[in-house]
């Protein structure tokens, strides 16, 4: 008969390899915002728990809800990976009594196993022995599961970490987000629109850091109303990964001003100064917010405007505060392996093409000087204040088993 399955008492948070190689001041202040937003996610969550101890690259969380905890924690940047885990002293006569009861609950009858061993500190023992003891003893008392010894592709393996005087038993590791703490960077704007472009192009400047403010254009252009909503969704599937940060989608409306512009220029003309005009009054809501910079989900020659000469165009708009496109060198399909991973599926954008999009062709190498013309002309400055006083602000609240907008 299986032994009876222990129950998980701490949760090991990896922190990201790139926190390890700071310099000392600037790492403790990485994993103090690190361990805020943990908090933030535990309360969001309502898990309990007894005790924070933080060691070199290591957080130990004590809590009776270990796997709950692990799952959660998943979503928050700067985490590399997390194993719910047992604890014990660093005796060897511990870890092998906890070694066999892990080891007769979790692994499977007729599989191969491997045991590893992680150990800081000094020990009457070596990480070799921990793991030829443990190994031996499962085979020993637990014929019954008819385990064998693999160590270069084990089908299963129970991982010993010991450091100091605690050791930690544990079967399982899940991947964390990676990247770097949210917060330890600036803020930055992001532009949404109804694509999974540019919500992987949040997301990823999220990963490295930075809080992100969420920006949409409610545009006859660009938007039909089912676009609307579905841009909701996404801001609130891109908060998930902000707990414990301002949920706030700012909406602004262009939609009249370039209905009347589409019918006077050409699609290729209009699409660059409706750009130009996002860009524009971006930079106001930086300059509003205390951002550092603009993110938008171009990447090169996915659509037929998106050319280095066009964005070179685009970012004139916005020359106070520089554009950043994390897709840039990616191809649809790298985007779309992204996405999915993180949760926005191809299939939530599906069937809302903006009309841009569908009209327009190949971008000619129109000069600045005929598009700022034109924007004088259109007397963008007033398109520019009208788009912020049109401006909304959603209030996004996401509860742990529920999300819900309201307007504020």
């Amino acid at each position: 008969m299986p032994l009876s399955e222990p129950r998980f008492d701490t949760v090991i948070v990896r922190f990201g390899g790139e926190i390890g190689i700071k310099a000392d001041w600037t790492r403790k202040l990485y994993e103090r915002r690190l361990i805020t937003n943990i908090k933030a996610v535990l309360k969001k969550h309502t898990i309990s728990y007894a005790e924070f101890v933080r060691k070199f690259g290591r957080l130990y969380i004590k809590t009776a809800q270990a796997e709950e905890t692990a799952e959660k924690l998943g979503r928050v940047f700067g985490v590399s990976s997390l194993s719910p885990a047992l604890e014990t002293t660093s005796n060897l006569n511990d870890i092998l009594n906890l070694s066999i009861r892990l080891a007769g609950s979790r692994f499977k009858k007729g599989k191969s196993f491997a045991v590893r061993c992680h150990r800081v500190g000094k020990h009457p023992y070596t990480s070799q022995d921990v793991c030829r003891q443990v190994g031996h003893n499962i085979l020993t008392q637990l014929p019954q599961l008819n385990l064998r010894v693999d160590l270069t592709h084990p089908e299963q393996t129970l991982h010993v970490e010991v450091r100091e005087d605690r050791a930690y038993v544990f079967t399982d590791t899940i991947k964390g987000a990676g990247g770097l703490p949210l917060g330890t960077q600036p803020k930055i704007v992001c532009l949404l629109r109804d694509d999974t472009s540019s919500a992987v192009a949040c997301w990823m400047t999220m990963k490295r850091g930075c809080p992100a403010i969420l920006v949409h254009f409610e545009n006859g252009m660009l938007t039909n109303r089912l676009g609307v909503e579905r841009i909701k969704d996404t801001a609130q599937r891109l908060m998930e990964w902000s707990t414990g940060f301002p949920r706030t989608l700012y909406v602004m409306q262009l939609g009249r001003n370039f209905q009347r512009l589409s019918q006077k220029h050409s699609p290729e003309l209009s699409s660059l100064l409706c750009k130009r005009s996002m860009l524009y009054v971006a930079q106001g809501i930086a300059k509003m917010k205390n951002a550092e910079g603009i993110v938008t989900g171009d990447s090169l020659g996915k659509q037929a405007s998106q050319t280095l000469h066009a964005f070179r165009i685009q970012d004139e708009a916005a020359k106070d505060y520089p554009i950043y496109r994390p897709l840039l060198g990616l191809d649809a399909p790298d985007i779309e392996e992204i996405a999915q991973k993180i949760g926005f599926e191809e299939a939530t954008f599906h069937g809302v093409k903006s009309k841009v999009d569908v009209k327009e062709a190949q971008i000619p190498t129109i000069k600045l000087e005929i598009i700022k013309q034109v924007e004088k002309e259109m007397n963008i400055e007033r398109i520019v204040e009208d788009a912020l006083k049109s401006l909304k602000i959603l209030k996004v609240q996401v509860q742990p088993n529920q999300r819900t907008l309201s307007y504020s």
